[in-house]
């Protein structure tokens, strides 16, 4: 049987490739190529000479069947590639992955580029917990219902991809309904023109709207949005509060335990002996 490589290729940078994937992209018998087009160009770069077959999602189905048909009856070892990154992500690749695994066949990741982990890495916002969200939809109203679900669900860190085309429209609508965001516009990650809009996104739309190249390239749009109400749900360890607490004045250690018992719905003892520790540890420093 053979096996299918999922291989993350540059998303810009013809030189942020690993070494793994220039190997297997020259070792496969076959790559399965978004745009066979733009995909020699890369192959060119590293005279890797493996034939190349189109891969993308009008021709997806029949596609797919033709490559399961390969590994399972010839053995042949197929390389999957997107335009940029990692394939699956936004982009095709779903369908052969998804019946490789049906059938058994060993599917394989190369890892690699990827635009949501670059910008995610240099963005400055907390990426602890994030929803990745691909593209938008079109419709504007469908637009709309989205951001005000990650509103209403509390989502504080978010990526979207978004077209040239629509990404004032994107701002504009992020400034209505996520006034209190900060944001990382990132276009064209890693190539020669890369630009980054960051900050309040009031700021970020109006240097959009008076720069005359703001629609020229991908972004990779990160928000980190906190409502007043998130701001005040931040979680606090009891050890904090206790301490908060202790440290005000006309407040007894009693009271203290009192208060942090109730908020955490702890047994009073455990939380006058951590109490203790703590006030203990205070009067040392």
């Amino acid at each position: 049987m053979g096996k299918l490589y999922v291989v993350a290729t540059p998303i810009g940078n013809l030189k942020d490739i690993t070494c793994r994937a220039i190997e297997v992209l020259n070792d496969c018998d076959l790559i399965a190529a978004e745009d066979t087009r733009h995909a020699s160009i890369l192959l060119k770069h590293y005279n890797i000479k493996t034939r190349l077959v189109s891969y993308h999602k009008y021709n997806e189905e029949e596609i797919s069947r033709m490559l399961i048909s390969y590994m399972s009856e010839k053995d042949m070892d197929i390389a999957l590639i997107s335009n940029a990154g990692t394939p699956c992500i936004s982009d095709p690749g779903y369908r052969v992955v998804s019946e490789a695994r049906r059938r058994g066949l060993e599917v394989i990741p190369i890892p690699g580029p990827s635009a949501v982990m670059a910008a995610l890495s240099v963005s400055g916002v907390p990426i602890n917990h994030f929803l990745f969200l691909g593209f938008l939809p079109k419709k504007e109203s469908q637009r709309e219902q989205i951001i005000r679900d990650i509103k209403r669900k509390q989502i504080e860190t978010v990526v979207i991809y978004e077209s040239p085309k629509r990404i004032i429209s994107l701002a504009e609508l992020l400034a209505r309904e996520m006034s209190s965001s900060n944001v990382c516009f990132f276009c064209e990650l890693t190539k020669m023109f890369e630009r980054a809009f960051t900050g309040r996104i009031e700021d970020v739309l109006e240097r959009l709207k008076n720069d005359p190249k703001a629609k020229l390239g991908e972004y990779t749009v990160i928000i980190h949005y906190r409502s007043e109400e998130m701001v005040e749900n931040t979680e606090i360890t009891p050890e904090a509060l206790l301490i908060d607490t202790m440290l005000k004045e006309k407040t007894t250690l009693k009271e203290a335990v009192e208060i942090v018992s109730k908020k955490f719905n702890l047994p009073k003892n455990y939380v006058y002996k951590k109490a203790l520790e703590l006030k203990e540890y205070i009067s040392k420093i």
